[in-house]
């Protein structure tokens, strides 16, 4: 909860949960949404090993199969105009029969992936641990010991709260704030928080270097909105109940006076934090600075020590995100009582462990984190987040068995074509655009011609033999993680940029775009039905992983991954001219999604969204076009009585078929980049003139739009 992710880079990103941490800032663009249909649910059953057609979800490792062609027609509501709604039209019958398992927040295609992955790994990791024949420090032997100190739940509870005695000592003797800067900055890698995020990136104007980068933190609720947003009200009343909770089980002097004044103090730093939308503008993000300017810009807070503290302090310069927001929340600090500050070190960081120790700590944690704030009725058994740890511990050595295991090598074939498609008819648009000239569509398609792709895993593997883990020490081995992983961010910062590097595991169910290195990456757990089926119908292959590729490829094209030129390089390539008609259209895009609203009250975010709302839209348009293309000038054929075109919309549709929790919306509207489920469907196909052509949508339906209205960007 405690770090802030700074990503210089716009990382676009198919998947991000909508449940983000408190002080996280992402400039990741990702696919959050899920499917499902009523027999698309029996089809799974039938093909999963063991699993219980009681039991929402299931339990096995098969690979799903949906239809007899990659979408089963049978899932669709047809008493439903498409115009009206065609999130019902393609899938209302099957979004009817989803049952969200009661320890998760949403449930669709996305989540079922998920849970394949995590059954899969679950088998492997659980293999592991009923073995006794591991070679010690080998990384199956440390993933086996990493489960076995999750499941040691006797010795857990036995310590309690003893492992984090030596940090509310520690707490308790840095009372002056300078002492205080400097415990903020110890924090990286083990328990506690700052009010300043810290991390190690790609520098966005050199992207051959890392650099460290710095930004608003300090609030402990999802995000500003939670503070000063009155449709948030109950939530922060039961944060404020849960901090004096865990203040009153660590023995903390006065835990209620003590969780209000804590109240009081974010409630200030929330008042200083750059909205949501703010933070999205990357030019407004990256402000250099070295350590003494940004001392002298922000004084009340020790930045040396901290950074010192932080095993920062050779740095000669960093990127200060918002850098408006910094000497706010540095005079906030200055002028808060050091009583006030202790405790709101001690709560975060008995917070921030909570995880590692016995029950009664998980179990609040849980009960705030996620039934109040996201609507998760049941904490997931202690195995599956045994498996999780695990994972988490040590992802890639993970999915390298994953791989091993899982992923056929036809499949990175057939993902390199449908890229190579996909990238032709981007180029064919660029070419064909109207409202940019010839200047800055050169510039774009050489953009496109340096796009580099990474599919299934990485060619080289993380090293984690300086990684200790015991079986039976839960809290050290998440220390141990904790320092681990930050020691190697510490030493890649004198080093080139390793442009091999994964942000995510073969294993996850996302995709990404990276602006610095210029890149778009799938892996393996997502080149799975129904995004991508070998023996599915293309139309359908192209609706849906088709459409991601373009989702991503056209992150590098948003309003945020278009200020990065080929080499990834933030500056501007962009005419005046052109630069000035793009804006106007993304401004009518966004005024669409504005329209929007998911529950009472709570209407997406078009300037929050738009970097996914652009990539859904270019995905949709250019996957598309590459279906097309791959016909060769043949004729589609016609399927139980459906057109290409129509399967192709089926497969984008049959992908974002999923349902949330109530409180899961509330929260994805105010925090999340990503606009839910059901408009990631209905916004793009409204401004596609085909999707008009293959469904007969007329006007007087209520999501139609006049063709002088349709937003055509890429």
């Amino acid at each position: 909860m405690k770090r802030l992710l700074v990503a210089g880079a716009a990382l676009g990103a198919l998947l991000i949960p909508a449940a983000a941490s408190a002080q996280e800032t992402h400039d990741h663009a990702c696919l959050d949404e899920t499917c499902s249909v009523v027999s698309l649910m029996d089809d799974f059953r039938g093909l999963v090993q063991d699993a219980d057609p009681a039991t929402p979800g299931w339990q096995g490792v098969a690979t799903p199969s949906f239809g007899t062609w990659g979408f089963d027609l049978a899932g669709r509501d047809t008493s439903v105009n498409p115009g009206d709604d065609f999130f019902r039209y393609a899938g209302g019958l099957a979004f009817d029969q989803i049952q969200i398992p009661s320890d998760r927040t949403s449930y669709g295609a996305f989540a079922m992936l998920r849970e394949l992955s995590d059954n899969r790994i679950k088998a492997m990791v659980e293999g592991l641990a009923a073995r006794d024949d591991l070679i010690a420090g080998s990384d199956e032997a440390k993933l086996a010991d990493a489960y076995r100190s999750y499941m040691g739940e006797a010795r857990i509870e036995a310590l309690d709260a003893q492992p984090l005695q030596p940090y509310l000592d520690a707490i308790r003797a840095a009372d002056t704030h300078e002492k205080m800067a400097v415990y903020m900055g110890s924090t990286q890698g083990r328990a506690g928080a700052s009010i300043f995020g810290t991390g190690i990136t790609i520098d966005s104007k050199r992207p051959n270097e890392y650099v460290t980068s710095m930004g608003q933190g300090g609030l402990g609720l999802p995000n500003r909105d939670y503070y000063l947003d009155a449709r948030y009200g109950d939530k922060k009343e039961k944060y404020q109940a849960y901090v004096e909770r865990m203040l009153d089980m660590i023995g903390w002097d006065d835990p209620a006076g003590n969780a209000a004044a804590i109240l009081a103090f974010e409630d200030k730093i929330a008042q200083a934090h750059w909205t949501p939308i703010e933070n999205r503008d990357r030019n407004r993000t990256y402000n250099e600075y070295t350590p003494a300017r940004l001392a002298e810009a922000a004084p009340g807070f020790d930045f040396a020590g901290y950074l010192n503290a932080a095993g920062l302090g050779s740095i000669d310069r960093l990127i200060v995100r918002q850098d408006t927001a910094m000497p706010k929340i540095a005079a906030i600090y200055a002028e808060t009582p050091m009583s006030v500050i202790q405790a709101w070190q001690a709560f975060h960081t008995v917070d921030d462990a909570a995880g590692s120790l016995s029950r009664r700590f998980s179990d609040a944690q849980w009960e705030f984190r996620s039934r109040d704030l996201s609507g998760q009725p049941e904490q997931r058994t202690r195995e599956k987040r045994a498996v999780s740890f695990a994972e988490g511990a040590l992802g890639e050595a993970t999915g390298r068995m994953y791989v091993e295991r899982y992923f056929p090598a036809e499949s990175k074939a057939k993902m390199e074509e449908l890229v190579a498609n996909l990238r032709r008819a981007l180029a064919h648009r660029i070419d064909n655009l109207t409202w940019m000239g010839d200047q800055t569509q050169a510039a774009a398609q050489e953009k496109l011609s340096k796009f580099t792709v990474k599919i299934g895993y990485p060619n080289k593997w993380r090293d984690y033999s300086a990684l200790e883990i015991r079986p039976d020490d839960l809290f050290g081995n998440v220390e141990r993680i904790g320092r681990f992983n930050w020691q190697y961010q510490l030493n890649r910062m004198n080093g080139p940029v390793d442009k091999d590097e994964w942000g995510m595991t073969p294993q996850t169910v996302n995709a990404y775009y990276n602006s610095a290195n210029n890149e778009i990456v799938f892996p393996a757990a997502i080149l799975q039905p129904p995004f991508f089926d070998p023996n599915a119908d293309p139309a359908v292959n192209y609706g849906g992983i088709g459409g991601v590729i373009g989702h991503e490829i056209g992150h590098g094209f948003d309003d945020q991954g278009s200020k990065s030129d080929g080499d990834g390089v933030l500056r501007d390539w962009w005419t005046p001219e052109d630069r000035a008609n793009f804006v106007a259209l993304t401004t009518r895009l966004g005024a669409q999604y504005d329209q929007f609203e998911t529950l009472p009250g709570y209407h997406v975010q078009g300037g929050l969204t738009m970097g996914e709302n652009i990539g859904d839209a270019g995905g949709v348009a250019v996957g598309l076009d590459a279906y097309h293309l791959s016909l060769n000038g043949q004729p589609a054929p016609v399927i139980d009585g459906t057109t290409g075109d129509q399967r192709f919309f089926y497969g984008w549709a049959q992908v974002w078929n999923s349902k949330y929790r109530d409180e899961a919306l509330k929260q994805q509207v105010a925090t999340d980049p990503h606009s839910p489920a059901r408009f990631r469907v209905i916004g793009p196909l409204r401004n596609v003139d085909a999707w008009y052509d293959a469904f007969g949508v007329q006007p007087g339906t209520t999501y139609y739009l006049p063709p002088e209205e349709r937003v055509r960007i890429w």
